[in-house]
């Protein structure tokens, strides 16, 4: 009885703290309205859009494609009077493009097949053509098992999938049930992790449901070893199965080697629409023989193992030392130009910054972008800026800037328009928060959970106690055909959405560059933090 009545005093206290920061909150409405105008009437959001994708994408970090994206971005920006630059980090390790893939069935018959090739793996030095073979090999005494039996082979590594028909509809939007399913504290307490969705599974492009090498350092070291096999054997080239929900003519498909030039080079590998990869598996099972022709070029760049960032900023007038920042990652894999994932996201931001340059709006602190490279092997952009300028989540000692910070907004779920915002368990930033939203109400936004959502380039922010969010998105079709993908390009981004995304953002930026006092903080973390990993990959 005691522990309740004691929940009752805090639920009590709670409460009136929030009449109060809601009080106290205030937003210009004019200043608003001048933003929603500007955003939704006279974007050039998708002008952004189709130079980070149809000019200059993919942009596969320390790609020249993600240089010369980058590139024009600081160009851009300068010329509407915003200060831009390149912001070194590293290192990264080599950069990799391909300029050409063909994989045609020769033998029974002719077929030309749907595939993308790995980043990181070689070209194959002209066309080949040779036999497929198929190979189960997950450990070394697989290994030791296709020894002398693979040279000069196509070699299909892992076995096929079977496919059935999809009932559910590719591209879906939030329901209201959906929205306060989010926006309801989760079991686990204060800012417990959402739930996974299928993003996870639809990363990769690995070799299927059986003859996946294992995961994690040991799964490193054993690629390193099988690499030096295929080596050794003189195998013409790799074939995958597409990752996740790959089919269709959609292949989801990532990296297949490795950046560092000490290590073994893999063989020249490529993924397959899962349909064409069961198909050369089946006739192999009924002993019909299988010839191939592929040609891929694919080089690696090694002028260069450093990356950058995109920085801008609009400086502050009377607090310039103050910073609010907005962010999305720059990088994208190789498959289609990155659009969703995440030239939807820069593009916003870009936005955001020419919507408050050219509204000449008066604001007290520093708004800076930065749109990160490497997020996608291991927010290595961001978590390089955050410890260059915040601190280090290794150690938590604190550089000078950290109390000067007042949020970071972020953007990476897509081409979804924004429904709220998570929290990260900074229950502190809900009244606020709420008056921010009020004018977006007929926008469809206003969703705010107290949850902690992962995968992208606010955790580094959060991982050093700066407040850090992420918005809530639609999700549109990101997890069932573009996130990582050979179809993550151009006509899958909903121009709507991201004016939508835009004006939302430049409010918020404005209101926290504007209100008399730096955004709430949570308490700092209590121990230092492990350096970021990939995990679920945004």
């Amino acid at each position: 009885m005691k522990s309740r009545r004691a929940g009752w005093l805090a639920v009590a206290t709670l409460s009136v703290g929030v009449a109060t920061a809601v009080a106290q909150e205030t937003v210009n409405l004019d200043v608003v309205h001048r933003i929603r105008d500007e955003a939704l009437q006279n974007s050039k959001v998708m002008d952004h859009l189709f130079y980070l994708t149809d000019v200059h994408g993919p942009r596969l970090t320390n790609s020249p494609g993600y240089f010369k994206a980058a590139n024009w971005v600081v160009t851009q920006m300068q010329s509407w009077g915003i200060d831009a630059r390149l912001d070194p980090w590293g290192p990264f390790g080599r950069g990799w493009e391909y300029t050409h893939f063909s994989a045609d069935l020769i033998e029974p018959s002719p077929a030309s097949l749907i595939g993308v090739p790995l980043a990181w793996t070689p070209g194959t030095n002209g066309a080949v053509t040779g036999d497929a073979i198929v190979a189960i090999i997950a450990n070394d005494a697989d290994i030791e098992r296709y020894r002398g039996k693979l040279r000069d082979k196509i070699v299909f590594l892992g076995t096929g999938r079977e496919l059935t028909m999809r009932t559910a509809p590719a591209g879906t939007r939030y329901s209201d049930q959906q929205l306060s399913d989010i926006a309801s504290a989760p079991a686990g307490g204060r800012g417990a992790n959402v739930a996974p969705g299928a993003r996870a599974a639809a990363a990769g492009a690995g070799p299927g449901p059986a003859g996946a090498p294992a995961a994690g350092q040991a799964g490193q070291q054993f690629t390193a070893r099988l690499n030096r096999f295929f080596a050794d054997e003189h195998v013409l080239a790799v074939a995958r199965i597409g990752g996740g929900q790959s089919e269709g003519g959609t292949i989801f498909v990532q990296g297949g080697g490795s950046r560092d030039p000490k290590e073994p080079v893999a063989p020249p590998t490529f993924a397959l629409t899962p349909e064409h990869y069961n198909r050369v598996l089946r006739l192999l099972d009924r002993g019909i023989p299988v010839k191939l022709a592929v040609d891929i070029r694919a080089r690696f760049v090694d002028d260069r193992t450093d990356s950058a960032n995109v920085v801008a900023e609009i400086r502050g007038r009377t607090k310039a030392d103050e910073v609010v920042m907005v962010g999305a990652h720059f990088d994208s894999w190789h498959g289609g130009t990155g659009a969703t994932d995440n030239a939807a996201g820069s593009a916003v931001m870009i936005e955001v910054m020419r919507i408050l340059k050219a509204l000449n709006l008066p604001m007290d602190r520093t708004v800076r972008m930065g749109l990160w490279g490497g997020e996608e092997q291991g927010y290595f952009g961001s978590q390089a800026y955050v410890t260059q300028h915040f601190g280090d989540r290794r150690d938590m000692k604190l550089k000078p800037e950290h109390a000067k910070f007042s949020a970071y907004f972020n953007i990476d779920n897509g081409t979804g328009r924004i429904r709220g915002v998570y929290l990260q368990g900074n229950d502190r930033m809900r009244p606020i928060f709420e008056e921010w939203f009020r004018p977006f109400a007929d926008l469809g936004a206003g969703t705010i959970s107290i949850r902690n959502t992962g995968g992208t380039d606010h955790t580094t922010f959060d991982a050093v106690g700066l407040p850090g969010f992420q918005f809530i998105q639609d999700p549109i079709e990101y997890d069932s055909r573009t996130h990582h993908s050979n179809m993550d390009v151009y006509d899958r981004v909903q121009a709507a959405d991201l004016r939508q995304m835009a004006a939302i953002v430049a409010s918020f930026v404005y209101n926290a560059a504007t209100r008399p006092d730096l955004l709430p903080r949570k308490p700092l973390p209590a121990a230092p933090q492990p350096a970021a990993g990939r995990g679920g990959s945004n």
